[in-house]
């Protein structure tokens, strides 16, 4: 006969779930709920969560590709004020050989015209409509600073194309500068070709100060005008063409201008 002793009556010791949890009790029931419940709202969190950082993602790559394109709309802006500042330099410095030395005038007034090639070009004002009149741009944008930047670089557009371009075509037009030397010189080019630098200089900064404010790169733009642009970024064998055809179209009608003043004779 083994007597038992207190150490051993420990070890015989079994733990019982209690009745209050066990399969079919209330407090059971009540804890499966919770699990589901818990279950569930991990669910629904994952779900929605998830899709507002898809749709946040989406937002950003939206208001960056709308950010570019603005500012490509300045590069194509500024390209154009940067053939204009090329053309009113040269005919500045040939006006003041002619100044000096008239009797050249039948051997440069045919390269006034080629300098003034550019009064053929506008600028597309479609982008800037599209800012303009569009509430989703605003929306998309979300930055009033930028928005303001960026209406005021078209404000500098236009009050740039109403005192240069315009003007300049309106002198040209009224009186056919190329004809003789005193309506070519009577057009102020050193002028011209000074406001026309400031105009440039503003335009610029302006577009810098976008870039920043948004945090777009120049590799950014880059990136951007590739996809932009495709045929001419892939296609360099179609640039070359192109650029060669245009410089035989430059030589061509300088040749026919001088032929035709010399009939004139």
């Amino acid at each position: 006969m083994h007597r038992k002793t207190k150490f051993s009556s420990k070890m015989n010791i079994k733990l019982h779930t209690p009745k209050s949890l066990t399969a079919g009790s209330g407090m059971s029931s009540l804890k499966q709920f919770f699990l589901a419940l818990v279950a569930t709202t991990i669910s629904i969190v994952l779900t929605f969560g998830t899709a507002a950082v898809i749709d946040h993602y989406k937002k950003k790559a939206a208001k960056k590709d709308m950010v570019m394109m603005i500012i490509n709309d300045f590069d194509k802006t500024i390209e154009l004020v940067e053939k204009v500042d090329t053309g009113l330099r040269k005919c500045r410095d040939m006006q003041q050989e002619l100044a000096i030395h008239p009797e050249r005038f039948d051997s440069l007034y045919v390269y006034f015209a080629s300098a003034m090639s550019w009064s053929m070009e506008e600028f597309s004002e479609t982008i800037e409509k599209i800012f303009s009149t569009s509430i989703e741009t605003f929306s998309t944008i979300g930055d009033v600073n930028f928005v303001n930047d960026v209406s005021t670089f078209y404000t500098t557009r236009r009050k740039y194309k109403e005192q240069i371009i315009d003007e300049l075509k309106k002198e040209m037009e009224e009186n056919d500068i190329i004809l003789s030397i005193k309506s070519l010189i009577s057009v102020d080019f050193p002028e011209y070709a000074y406001l026309n630098w400031m105009f440039m200089d503003d335009m610029k900064e302006q577009r810098a100060k976008c870039m920043r404010m948004m945090n777009v790169t120049e590799e950014d733009m880059v990136k951007f005008n590739k996809k932009q642009q495709p045929s001419e970024t892939n296609n360099p064998e179609k640039a070359a063409i192109k650029q060669k055809m245009m410089e035989e179209y430059g030589s061509y009608t300088v040749a026919l201008e001088e032929a035709r003043q010399k009939f004139k004779d």
